[in-house]
Formats: C-alpha cells, structure tokens, sequence
C-alpha cells in the first residue's frame, strides 16, 4: 500500500508521505491531518503529535519518515502561507482534514488492490509488529500512546505459532 501513490505527482508524493506517517508511527488520521510544519524538528530528529484532548507528544522521527517528508515538502509542496504540513494539491491551499486522510487511504488501497482500510489499521499493523518483533504490552501501548493499558489489551491476542515453541509436553501419567 505504501507503495500505491503515484510519485510522479505532487499530489502521490503528499499521499505517500501521509501514509508513512500513519504506518511508520501509528498515527490517527486526525493526528496526521493536525501536523502543523513547525511540528518537525529535523535538527532534534523528533516531531510534536497533536493527541487525543489536546496533548502534545514528541515522537522520535525515523529515516523512512523523514526521507518521504522532506521529499514531499522540497519538491511537491506548494509554497503558500498556511501552516498545515499536509495540504490540499489545488489552490486555494489549506490543510487536509480527517476526512481527506480517509480519502487518501481508500485510494491506496484501491490501488493496491486491497479491501479499503482506514488510517487505524495501519496503527494496528504497527502495534502487531512491535509484539512479534518481542516487545513487551506496555511498550507497545507507550509508542501508541496510549494512557491506559486497557486500551493496549486489544493486541494481546494470543499469537498459537509463537506459544507452540514455548509449551512443554505434558507429563508422563498426569491428568488430562
């Protein structure tokens, strides 16, 4: 999916570098359309996200990250005066809203040829692979932020292939 943007258009490459955003940092899609350009500090490598009530959280910026938004704002971002990382491809240019976000992700995913997805699939895609990767439930729930770790129990399912190399036979005699 990350892969479906045309490039080739600034529109593709804006497209591409939301949905690295969502992927790469498990992202909402509000959040994604709340990125203000202040919001990155290249020189720190992190980036402020707008959270759930209003909070403010810096977030390392990984390469794969970086890279697809320095490449959307050098060569496909027009020069205007609103501040919004993410804005709209035709004048007149303003930020990108959650809906558009939606929009963005249901056109990858035609394009992919997947069912189309919405911008929390991806944060779960996130979240399944720091687990298999054998990181722990909390961290995990702190790279989501999530407060409560009630919220983080939904990745908790259990993984059968991973339990099977733990599980020791049953004893010799015992009780079934």
């Amino acid at each position: 999916m990350l892969a479906a943007p045309d490039l080739r258009t600034p529109a593709g490459r804006r497209d591409r570098a939301i949905l690295v955003v969502l992927a790469r940092l498990g992202l909402r899609g509000a959040e994604a359309a709340a990125l203000r350009l202040t919001d990155v500090d290249w020189r720190d490598g992190q980036i402020a996200v707008r959270g759930k009530r209003s909070r403010i959280e810096r977030l390392p910026l990984p390469t794969e990250v970086s890279e697809a938004l320095a490449g959307y704002l050098t060569s496909a971002r027009p020069r205007c005066s609103t501040t919004a990382l993410f804005i709209t491809a035709r004048a007149p240019y303003q930020g990108l809203t959650g809906t558009c976000i939606r929009a963005i992700m249901g056109r990858a995913c035609d394009r992919a040829g997947l069912p189309r997805l919405g911008a929390h699939r991806l944060r779960h895609s996130l979240a399944t692979t720091i687990l298999q990767a054998g990181a722990p439930l909390p961290e995990v729930g702190q790279v989501l932020r999530h407060r409560s770790q009630l919220s983080t129990a939904v990745y908790a399912k259990v993984d059968h292939t991973a339990l099977r190399a733990l599980a020791q036979p049953w004893p010799e005699g015992g009780a079934q």
